[in-house]
């Protein structure tokens, strides 16, 4: 207060409590991909984190779905299925043939994915725009650079890395992400898939792969699913004849199979001449008139919904981890969680396969989502990459952590140039035993009481020396015991004598 020169009263107001903790959001995930277009209004987004609250934003600022194109060809000696590189196999009229998708634009798809899994608030970053030009490392690594300025982020996903050319380029992006979490910016998480994740390969070759290939630094800061799944992310209504490159190869294919000539005029309408001088009601009526009375039609669109279809899972595992945050809470394990809108795991993992995944050597584990009979599809792993860890070992675990810290630091700013006296120490303190409290009483923290679940140090001769103090250093030590999954459960059976 001002000294007091004149005779009178004078009011002087104290603050009774100490400054509180606001917790940090937890659930803000970050996707770096290719769009449509990337703009607000006039102003370009491109490169630019901007954040979107629903798929109705996204649209609006980012575009929408790309129109897969694909060809179809009679099968040639050495023509393999792959669905990752859009390539089906299929047999018609005793001939066969080969559906392949021309290009690799999945980032509409994986958003849709997200929503549909309990995604909320999220940043877009889009590093290319137009659906006309391929998928490019150094592009998606600019998407993580434009992340640097960004605080709110607390996951990290390039989806569509896994759809690089090579494991090399997909693996370089995925150390980038990791990177950016663990060593620069240290308040988030990076979300990954396994590159090839949808091969059910006997000696796990892809997973050996990754592990190999996301080195060894950072590891707590990351998390892995696999497989990847059948999802019925793009409806029926989405494909037709209209996403053939050449309607004309596919009217022939139609002929060829129509023996009776019952859908001569449906056919017609497929090929180059005719299309562009449909309405919207004759492409519908064809499109339903084929798909019902044409086997072979039937066929191909099934195929292509297949390829289309089939998405890795990190964009879901955001939804979940957000669904988990805003219904339950940050330390609760996101697993043992059903997966929206999955047909199938592309490959089946059973409870053996899961040993090696789940509790590997070098402890890199890969996080399982496996299908169980009358329970659909499930989310079988909480493990971040430094499984071999006792500190970090749990995704939930380290994203707790985050959030603690992130939240007493963002407090803690308001004591930066204080006094650092005891009266200082004394608010500090209780600032942040006040807030640990509460997320004990919330179950984030473990022990029968408080005094068992966290401790606050701050003060010269307990955290800091006299010279801390002429350096105008303030130490605090926070000792916190934060809740972990019960991932194994063993229950044992004895038989006993009868006692009557």
């Amino acid at each position: 207060m001002s000294t007091m020169k004149t005779p009178g009263v004078y009011v002087v107001e104290k603050n009774a409590f100490p400054n509180s903790v606001v917790e940090a959001a937890t659930a803000v995930p970050a996707f770096i991909g290719y769009t449509e277009f990337a703009k607000d209004g006039n102003k370009s987004l491109l490169n630019k984190p901007w954040k979107v609250s629903s798929l109705a934003e996204f649209r609006q600022y980012f575009g929408g779905a790309p129109t897969p194109i694909f060809s179809v060809s009679e099968a040639k000696e050495g023509d393999d299925a792959d669905p990752k590189l859009g390539i089906a196999a299929l047999e018609l009229n005793g001939k066969k043939f080969t559906v392949q998708r021309n290009d690799k634009y999945n980032f509409y798809y994986q958003m849709r994915f997200f929503f549909a899994n309990g995604g909320g608030p999220c940043y877009i970053v889009s590093v290319d725009e137009g659906y006309k030009n391929d998928l490019v490392e150094a592009k998606l690594m600019g998407g993580i650079t434009a992340l640097l300025k960004e605080q709110e982020p607390t996951m990290v996903l390039a989806p569509e890395a896994v759809f690089l050319e090579t494991v090399d380029s997909c693996s370089n992006v995925q150390v980038e992400i990791l990177k950016h979490c663990g060593r620069e910016m240290q308040n988030r998480v990076a979300i990954f898939d396994v590159f090839d994740g949808y091969r059910d390969d006997a000696d796990n070759k892809n997973i050996t792969e990754f592990r190999e290939k996301i080195l060894t630094e950072f590891l707590d800061y990351g998390a892995v699913y696999y497989p990847w799944l059948n999802t019925s992310i793009v409806p029926d209504t989405d494909i037709s004849f209209l996403n053939f490159e050449d309607p004309d190869a596919i009217s022939a294919i139609l002929t060829e199979t129509d023996k009776d000539g019952k859908l001569t005029d449906f056919i017609a309408n497929v090929n180059k001449a005719k299309i562009p001088t449909l309405d919207i009601l004759d492409i519908e009526t064809t499109h339903k008139v084929l798909a019902r009375h044409s086997s072979a039609y039937s066929e191909l669109m099934r195929e292509m919904l297949l390829i289309v279809n089939m998405l890795p899972p990190s964009t879901a595992m955001a939804g979940i981890y957000s669904l988990v945050d805003g219904t339950k809470e940050v330390w609760k394990a996101p697993a043992n969680i059903g997966v929206a809108n999955v047909i199938s795991p592309t490959v089946s993992v059973s409870f053996r396969d899961q040993e090696d995944l789940n509790v590997p050597m070098d402890g890199k584990a890969v996080n399982a989502i496996r299908y169980f009979v009358g329970e659909g599809v499930k989310v079988w792993g909480a493990r971040t990459l430094d499984g071999n860890s006792l500190d970090w070992r749990y995704i939930n675990v380290r994203r707790t952590m985050i959030m603690l810290e992130e939240s007493i630091k963002n407090a803690s700013k308001a004591y930066v140039f204080e006094p650092n006296v005891a009266n200082t120490w004394v608010s500090v303190k209780s600032m942040i035993s006040n807030f640990l409290n509460g997320i004990w009483k919330r179950g984030g923290l473990a022990g029968a009481s408080p005094e068992d679940a966290f401790s606050v140090h701050i003060g010269l001769g307990d955290t800091m020396t006299p010279e801390d103090i002429l350096e105008g250093i303030m130490r605090i030590t926070i000792l916190v015991a934060i809740s972990r999954p019960a991932e194994f459960i063993e229950i044992t059976f004895q038989q006993q004598m009868q006692k009557s």
